[in-house]
């Protein structure tokens, strides 16, 4: 946790995933990955293992200035007891109009919670640096998206098999890929979900991906093939975080 004393912006930080141990030696846990790339010196962060059950009061929730969940193994759409009370107490914080970023499972389970409909992906998994495109118009609709050398695209790591179908009533799609068509969804200056994981960068992706072939969930050659691939791609890791900061301090 960071804290400073006296007036400070507070948020928290809804871990829906339990610190890798690639992460743990790399970079301590999950919460420095997330910190590191969304705060800002002067800010409080408050970690909640939301997978564990761990969640913020619902009587503090005023206290706070936005909440970042992160991405996770679980479906988006299951029904375990930890997911549905995410689910609820992120119902209450779009009627507060608190600032949420969904991270990839949290960019789903945002959309769910809101009325929208999430699901396994018809093409199968996308794993990688993908290219995202932004959807001008409305792109310029949002202020944390302006304050930015803003270009048509930006390359984002991608670690996912469920996607969003159909995003809830009021969002608008922001930006689509060749693969995801809901990469990143938005609900007035208070809502935002992105598919990708802006704060990942490559040596993340790897790990996963040796972590997903040593489970048996992609094939060796498959894994293989992607790292060869990949091997000298870089994300925009700098311009998602960016946008993330400016949108959670409402720049």
């Amino acid at each position: 946790m960071v804290v400073i004393d006296g007036e400070s912006r507070r948020y928290g930080l809804l871990q829906a995933a339990k610190d890798s141990d690639y992460v743990k030696t790399v970079y301590g846990s999950y919460y420095n990955v997330y910190v590191e790339a969304f705060g800002e010196e002067g800010e409080r962060w408050d970690l909640f293992r939301a997978y564990e059950g761990d969640f913020p009061d619902f009587n503090d929730l005023h206290k706070y200035d936005g909440f970042v969940i992160t991405g996770s193994p679980s479906d988006a759409y299951g029904n375990d007891y930890w997911i549905l009370k995410l689910c609820f107490m992120l119902q209450t914080l779009d009627a507060m109009e608190k600032k949420v970023l969904g991270i990839c499972f949290g960019h789903q389970v945002l959309c769910r919670a809101l009325g929208g409909r999430v699901g396994k992906s018809n093409t199968g998994w996308d794993i990688g640096i993908r290219q995202v495109h932004f959807i001008k118009d409305l792109a310029r609709s949002y202020s944390y998206l302006e304050h930015h050398e803003m270009t048509e695209s930006l390359s984002i790591v991608e670690v996912h098999q469920d996607e969003v179908y159909e995003v809830p009533v009021g969002a608008e799609v922001v930006a689509s890929s060749d693969k995801t068509g809901v990469e990143m969804f938005a609900i007035a200056d208070h809502i935002l979900g992105i598919q990708g994981h802006p704060e990942y960068a490559r040596d993340i992706l790897f790990n996963l991906i040796d972590r997903l072939q040593n489970m048996d969930v992609i094939e060796k050659e498959f894994a293989e093939d992607l790292k060869c691939r990949f091997q000298f791609a870089e994300p925009d890791k700098e311009c998602w975080e960016k946008i993330c900061r400016n949108f959670l301090k409402g720049k």
